[in-house]
């Protein structure tokens, strides 16, 4: 894919993430989009070749959701 497409497409995935971050953990936007961005979940995602953004930001969310909890992160199709 494109640089500058990609690079679009998270512009328009990432802020449905965090809108799911605060509604879940209660927090507000800076601190939910923090914890994000310093997230193993968000390193994938911003690497096209990883594939993950081509998963719904409700999936990514849950997966991110587990590296919280656990620690560890599962690939859906895996």
């Amino acid at each position: 894919m494109e640089q500058k497409k990609f690079e679009a497409l998270l512009v328009l995935i990432v802020p449905k993430i965090i809108s799911l971050i605060i509604d879940n953990y209660g927090i507000d936007e800076v601190l939910a989009s923090r914890r994000f961005y310093e997230s193993e979940v968000y390193s994938l995602l911003e690497k096209e070749s990883t594939k993950v953004w081509h998963l719904s930001p409700l999936t990514i969310f849950n997966m991110y959701d587990e590296e919280i909890k656990t620690g560890n992160i599962t690939f859906p199709e895996g």
